[in-house]
Parts: C-alpha cells; structure tokens; sequence
C-alpha cells in the first residue's frame, strides 16, 4: 500500500475507513509504520465498481498491502480467501489483528518481501489480484513477468496496479489485456484482465 515515496497527501494517517459491504464504515488503525497510507476511498470506490461482478467469492491477493485497505474492502464486499503481504513486521501484526477485530474467517498475513513471495508457484492461481508497490523502485517492470510466469494468475484473472502518473503504462504479459485505466493527481492505476495465451 502507498509508502513515503507516493505524492498522497497524509490524512488519515494511521486510520483507515472501509466504504463498502458488510463492514462499511467501518474504521480501522494501522501503525504508521514505512509512511503507509490507504489508497484513498475515491479511487477505492471506482475500482470495486470495476470489479463488483466479479468480486463474489473471488480468491484474492493484495501485494504491498501496508494497511490493508485493498484486501480488506474485497472482504467486506464477498471475496473468498484473500492474501495479505508485507514485509513489514508492525503492519503484518495489525493486519492480523484487524482481520480478529472483523471476524474475519477469510483473510491470512504473510510478513514477506513481495518479489520472494511471488517467487513460488501458488498452490492455486488466484482471481483477483491487487497491486500498490512504492513508487520509482521499478516493482511492476520485475514482478508483472514474476506474476504471470509462476502462475499466480489464469485466465479470467483480474490484475489490478497503481503507478506515478508521470510513468508510461507498465509492459504487461501478452495476454493481459488493459481493461480500465484512470489517472487521480498524480497517481495512474489501471486493471488488466488475463485473456488465455495464443497458441504458440
């Protein structure tokens, strides 16, 4: 989830408001931990507007997840077994206390570096997965080929990513196709959907 290096401003630091589902309005808090912030509940709002049909029951992954937000809004809106990883020790803990405070029977925690993370096939590809790396790192261009090359998607998948708006479109695999993109400010996030692969 957004990080020090994104240009967002820093309300809500700390707290995080979940806008939709069974847990709308929910508020939840977060350490503060790596300057993480929520990606803001308007971007949140267009996002599971996109993904509203096919939300129900969906296997998700929220990569970088910092406070959660992205894993935690699917949640509250139906998804199935959702993934939460992030690297840092103080975050990883809060979210596994949130996902007690909600009930929630869902949601697992990984404290693990995204790219070793993804560096194993999955056990099942998931459905949906979310994507909000620290900005001028060059996260997308090592793991968007990490992603599709081990499996964590399949065809019907959705991939969803934020990028600084300044950045040209990240390089997705072939059969990724760009299904929605919007620019915020200075933030550009996008969701691609994976088509099956042309015969070689």
């Amino acid at each position: 989830m957004a990080r020090t290096q994104k240009p967002r401003p820093a309300s809500n630091g700390g707290e995080l408001r979940i806008i939709g589902g069974d847990w709308r309005s929910r508020k939840l808090r977060f350490p503060e931990a790596g300057g993480v912030r929520p990606t803001p509940a308007r971007t949140r709002e267009t996002l599971f507007n996109w993904l509203t049909h096919h939300l129900p029951g969906s296997r998700c992954l929220d990569l970088f997840a910092g406070s959660g937000a992205l894993g935690l809004e699917a949640l509250s809106r139906g998804a199935g077994p959702t993934t939460f990883v992030d690297h840092t020790p103080a975050l990883a803990q809060a979210l596994r206390s949130n996902l007690r405070l909600l009930k929630s029977e869902n949601g697992e925690v990984a404290c693990q570096a995204v790219d070793t993370y993804l560096a194993q096939p999955p056990a099942k590809p998931v459905d949906i997965l979310f994507m909000d790396p620290p900005f001028r790192q060059g996260w997308l261009e090592k793991l968007l080929p990490m992603i599709a090359d081990n499996g964590w998607v399949k065809p019907g998948s959705w991939v969803y990513v934020e990028h600084e708006s300044e950045m040209q479109p990240p390089t997705a695999p072939a059969n990724w196709t760009l299904h929605r993109q919007k620019t915020a400010g200075q933030v550009t996030y996008c969701l691609f959907r994976v088509e099956e692969s042309e015969p070689v």
